[in-house]
């Protein structure tokens, strides 16, 4: 829902409050769940105001382990931005850059998906 650039090499649980932040900046709603791996662990760095669950634990209910699952297939999107859209190295110069540089890699997968969902599908032609 949205990218920023991580400066200095961060801890990635002081990320999860800046993220939820943005995704309600982005789409208006407020998150009351975030899915995250086990590099966000950490209860003094989570929001208070949305449900953390963190991938690995166990004694979840089957619907929030179901999610967790999914947000598997979120990797390989990362992947592929990383390596197809120009994400495995930055050519723009400091902070401004590394931040234009990820949301054009971002403009890119999406205008990608998108050229492919407009020749799946075309629009259909008047007849004349």
């Amino acid at each position: 829902m949205g990218i920023d650039a991580a400066h200095d090499n961060p801890y990635d649980g002081g990320d999860v409050k800046s993220a939820l932040a943005q995704v309600k900046r982005l789409t208006g709603p407020h998150s009351e769940e975030a899915f995250v791996d086990k590099g966000f662990r950490g209860q003094r760095y989570h929001p208070k105001a949305a449900a953390v669950y963190i991938a690995g634990r166990r004694n979840l209910p089957p619907q929030l382990n179901k999610l967790l699952k999914r947000r598997a297939a979120i990797e390989p999107m990362i992947g592929h931005t990383k390596h197809d859209h120009r994400m495995d190295r930055n050519y723009l110069l400091g902070k401004i850059g590394d931040r234009i540089n990820a949301m054009l890699s971002t403009c890119a997968w999406n205008l990608k998906n998108l050229w492919r969902y407009y020749v799946d599908y075309p629009l259909p032609v008047p007849a004349t």
